[in-house]
């Protein structure tokens, strides 16, 4: 069996720093096609769909991006989110292993900071301790990374970049020429002794106009085992679908519908992150994604017309086990996205490809509390946003005697509304503008340098602005409880980014053997951040709490959102790769650092510096290969106090990949490896708190094509 080699773009997680030669990163697969793009191409390209909004060729993208194939998801035998990117560059997932606490971060930002997209639908479900990620990693074709920020093409939340899921379609599981199929898959992992199962149908017309797929996946897992120390306490049993149906209605009209669901019943302490050991509560996740897409492409370069329609619900339900109480969180949300793609050749070897289009989404929260008096949840404001945004940009490639130019600039405009739905005095407004210019420049076909300029925004969320109701209480003594309450602010601002990020790239075929591949691709950055949003506490205890008798109630003060620090992130990341059809070697190298301007404090998500090493040996002939990746971190020692300080630490995982080509097993597919085969205790998330311990894991599945 031949394995396809992966090619030009660099992979999920891959940076490389000093050994770019001799070592490369990137993760493997990437979705190859044939893009209408005058730049200098290689034979096999990576393509993005998120960093321009349309298929683009990621190297000569004058930025950073990584994308996950989905023969890397599968290799990895991913049970969350966070295992998808866990050797990207610039990549950062907080708050332990609980599923319900993966909290992302691209270059140091993180929470409401960071875009996530379903198929290019918008996911506006944030919680600390509910998650943010409800989605099965089985069920997706790939993922990507736009590293920096993308207000310019996105508009709010993407200040640190995009993270984009794409979904499984029935030609990447359909085999040969075949119309209908089936897939069965099963796997087990020791670390929480967690099995998976599942079940996949999909087929298409004889035409191949008409496809469909439809897939169910059921998790049930217990205590997570940390690599020293007590378990981490956690009970899932998740269910997750996805339904998808396309129709080529006319050579021009193209429909596609699908459906997304997720589902968990979870038992774990109240805060789902970290080692936390508080009371435990029953967590009943849901969340549906409705999404509709029109896409309509005559024989024009003037019209290449998406439109997609979008509802999305997400609910999280908790019961305290000790006590009576019970609350929710509720998020809808409705949107519609429409772009254009309009190309006009400017000379024989020059044309510019303009994107441009709008956005409209809606969010609607409530939240409730069967121990408040008027039922509502604190910190959970019943709220409605709006928001507009207005997108263009050009793409120009300009091809010379004395080298390819790449030129794209951009600019979009959002207004946005935050409307309190128990007090609309409350109401506020607001709106942004984000401009965007990027460019890459080709001297000769092996070498690229790029260099990129963009300013990025994110609103308050209503959260922030009309956050209410009771924070905490401070016990007194016997009886006596001073509730601190949150309080809104309505003069929060948008935090304001403005960044640049200046890079190279390098690319070889047929280096040492025939039709082997070397892509490197690094870059300096840095972000000015300011206006960050925070929560101030003051806490000021009422008389009331001392003096008996005393007119009023006993209060210890309150909370509110406030814009705080100017902060400036920087850092370095390089990635590359290496392919032949008997090899595969990557590397990945990145460094970070954030400060506040005015105190010097550190802020951010930061991490320490970290390399990541991957090392594949295929046996064609065998039909299976057999790897290893490594990941080398130093110790973390940017942080204000000397208690959160990391030490260094070394993970080693191993893995190997059976796909048996024979006509009686082809179809089936065992992928099987430890995860930290030492059992490095390895503090990822917050000092004192150990990673996860070593894993044994496997999977194994069947596909049938007819």
């Amino acid at each position: 069996m031949k394995f396809k080699r992966p090619v030009h773009p660099l992979k999920s997680g891959t940076s490389v720093a000093t050994i770019i030669l001799s070592l490369a990163t990137s993760t493997q697969g990437a979705l190859a096609a044939d893009v209408d793009v005058d730049f200098a191409a290689t034979e096999i390209e990576e393509i993005s769909v998120t960093a321009t909004r349309g298929p683009s060729d990621a190297f000569s993208y004058p930025g950073t991006i990584s994308i996950v194939s989905r023969d890397e998801i599968e290799s990895r035998i991913t049970a969350s989110i966070a295992e998808i990117f866990a050797s990207t560059p610039g990549v950062q997932f907080d708050g332990g292993p609980r599923r319900t606490g993966e909290t992302p971060a691209l270059r140091g930002i993180s929470g409401e900071g960071v875009l996530v997209l379903f198929d290019g639908v918008r996911q506006n479900f944030l919680s600390g301790h509910d998650g943010r990620f409800f989605i099965e990693p089985d069920l997706l074709r790939s993922a990507e990374v736009v590293r920096g920020p993308g207000s310019a093409l996105y508009g709010s939340s993407a200040l640190g970049g995009v993270i984009a899921f794409e979904t499984v379609n029935a030609s990447d599981l359909l085999q040969d020429d075949a119309q209908f199929g089936y897939r069965v898959k099963g796997g087990f992992q020791g670390l929480s002794d967690e099995w998976m199962y599942g079940g996949t149908v999909f087929g298409q017309s004889a035409s191949g106009k008409t496809s469909g797929v439809a897939s169910v996946t059921f998790r049930n897992s217990g205590d997570i085992n940390l690599a020293r120390g007590d378990d981490l306490q956690g009970d899932d049993e998740i269910a997750s679908g996805l339904l998808k149906f396309s129709t080529q209605v006319t050579d021009d009209l193209k429909l596609e519908t699908s459906w997304l669901r997720f589902s968990n019943d979870a038992l774990e302490p109240n805060n789902g992150q970290g080692i936390s050991t508080g009371d435990l509560v029953r967590k009943d996740i849901k969340a549906d994604s409705w999404r509709s897409r029109i896409t309509y492409n005559p024989a024009s370069d003037l019209v290449d017309l998406g439109i997609i329609g979008y509802i999305n619900t997400s609910r999280v339900d908790e019961a305290e086990l000790d006590t009576t109480r019970e609350i929710s969180r509720r998020v809808k949300t409705h949107g519609l996205v429409l772009d254009n793609r309009s190309k006009f050749t400017l000379a024989e070897n020059s044309s510019v490809l303009f994107t441009y289009g709008g956005e409209y989404y809606r969010d609607v929260q409530t939240g409730t509390d069967n121990t408040t008096v008027d039922g509502t949840r604190g910190g959970v404001p019943n709220a409605t946003a709006e928001t507009f945004g207005a997108f263009i940009q050009a793409d120009i490639a300009i091809g010379t005697s004395f080298g390819e130019f790449r030129v794209i600039p951009a600019v979009r405009y959002d207004h946005f509304e935050n409307t309190s739905d128990q007090n609309p005095d409350l109401d506020t407004s607001d709106g942004a503008t984000s401009p965007k210019i990027g460019v890459s420049y080709a001297p000769i076909d092996w070498l690229l340098f790029f260099g990129n300029y963009s300013e990025a925004f994110r609103a308050p969320s209503f959260n922030e602005i009309f956050a209410d109701n009771l924070h905490f209480t401070i016990p007194l003594g016997p009886g006596v409880l001073a509730p601190n309450f949150f309080v809104p602010n309505l003069d929060l601002q948008p935090e304001e980014a403005s960044a640049y990020e200046f890079g190279a790239g390098l690319t070889f075929e047929n280096l040492v053997a025939d039709g082997d591949v070397l892509v490197v691709k690094g870059s300096y950055f840095e972000n000015d951040v300011t206006n960050l949003i925070d929560l101030e506490v003051n806490v000021e205890f009422s008389p009331a709490c001392f003096v008996p008798g005393f007119p009023g109630v006993c209060t210890s003060g309150t909370s509110r959102n406030v814009n705080t620090a100017r902060a400036e992130i920087s850092g370095f990341e390089v990635e590359g790769q290496y392919s032949s059809d008997r090899l595969f070697l990557s590397a990945a190298y990145s460094t970070i650092d954030g400060t506040d301007k005015d105190t010097g404090d550190f802020v951010g998500i930061l991490t320490p510096d970290r390399l990541q090493l991957v090392g594949e040996v295929k046996f064609p002939e065998k039909d299976f290969r057999i790897g290893s990746r490594m990941e080398i971190a130093g110790a973390l020692t940017k942080v204000n106090d000397v208690a959160n300080e990391r030490a260094a630490y070394e993970i080693v995982d191993t893995y190997v990949v059976w796909q048996p080509s024979d006509d009686g097993l082809k179809g089936l597919r065992v992928d099987a490896g430890v995860n930290n085969v030492f059992n490095a205790n390895a503090e990822r998330t917050f000092g004192g708190v150990p990673g996860p311990n070593r894993n044994f894991r496997a999977t194994i599945s069947w596909t049938s094509s007819f």
